[in-house]
């Protein structure tokens, strides 16, 4: 057996040589430095890696991408990009402009049940014909056939927000039932205008809990308004004209409608209690985003 045993030492160097190389070859060899990081010293040509890799070759070389991985930025593990901030869900909507808006003599006007091409086009001539701009709250329904008048809203300045789709009544609706008129009219006015609304408001009125849950998935804000004017009875233009004048105050937000109907005393009102409104002092504007 001792004839063996210098066989054996040399089988058991060659062996080890072999290993090494497999190892450093498939990257299973890493030499640590004081720090724990795989060393090489500049250049690749110092330090406790480069005295290792001494008598195996290609092992020098396999050690080097060691290092260069080390200074790469491990995107597996980096931080994701933080997801858009929704809004809050409320438990009731937004009723009028903040003091700061109101402070300034600000009013909104907003429009429901739109577009409506024998109506809409006559109330945005007024609002350009005075340089004030509205909020129009539009049907899934009405606005996927009159995709135009989207359009021009969003070129003249105006705020589309959404009105559900068939104008139904919320606390009748089942959940999925209500993600659906929620979010194709969402989806119709982001296919034509680029944007999805921002604002939500609930027909008649009618709020529940899955509204505001569903709207804030959606990334909107609900909207109610302070005076109503009644203007969907079609009780003559004086009155609906007396309802937006009397109601006039710092801050609130008017209802009306430019579809849904004959409005043709909608838009006759129009033309005329807006330069009143702006003669009194009135500034007409827009809602801001409460921060998220």
């Amino acid at each position: 057996m001792k004839n063996d045993e210098p066989t054996v030492g040399r089988r058991t160097v060659l062996r080890t040589a072999v290993f090494l190389g497999v190892a450093a070859a498939s990257g299973l060899l890493t030499v640590g430095t004081e720090d724990g990081a795989p060393g090489a010293g500049p250049g690749g040509g110092s330090g406790p890696g480069a005295q290792s890799a001494a008598g195996v070759p290609g092992l020098r070389e396999q050690a080097l991408p060691e290092r260069s991985f080390r200074l790469r930025p491990m995107t597996a593990y980096a931080p994701m990009r933080p997801a858009a901030v929704k809004p809050a869900v409320r438990t009731r909507p937004i009723l009028e402009l903040p003091a700061e808006a109101a402070a300034s003599g600000g009013m909104v006007l907003t429009f429901d049940d739109g577009p409506d091409p024998r109506y809409t086009p006559a109330i945005l001539d007024t609002l350009a014909r005075h340089g004030v701009r509205a909020m129009f709250f539009v049907c899934g329904e009405m606005a996927t056939e009159n995709r135009d008048l989207l359009r021009r809203m969003v070129a003249e300045g105006h705020v589309i927000g959404n009105h559900t789709w068939t104008h139904p009544l919320i606390p009748g609706l089942s959940r999925p039932a209500l993600v659906s008129e929620i979010g194709r009219t969402s989806e119709v006015v982001q296919q034509t205008v680029g944007e999805a609304p921002l604002w939500f408001r609930a027909p008649y009125g009618a709020w529940n809990r899955a509204a505001f849950e569903i709207g804030a998935e959606l990334g909107m804000e609900p909207l109610a308004w302070t005076v109503d004017t009644l203007d969907w009875k079609e009780p003559g233009t004086p009155t609906i004209i007396s309802r937006v004048l009397g109601g006039a105050a710092p801050g609130v937000i008017v209802l009306s409608h430019d579809a849904g109907g004959n409005r043709s005393q909608s838009v006759q009102a129009i033309s005329s209690y807006l330069p009143q409104l702006l003669a009194r002092g009135y500034r007409m504007t827009l809602p801001t985003l409460p921060p998220r």
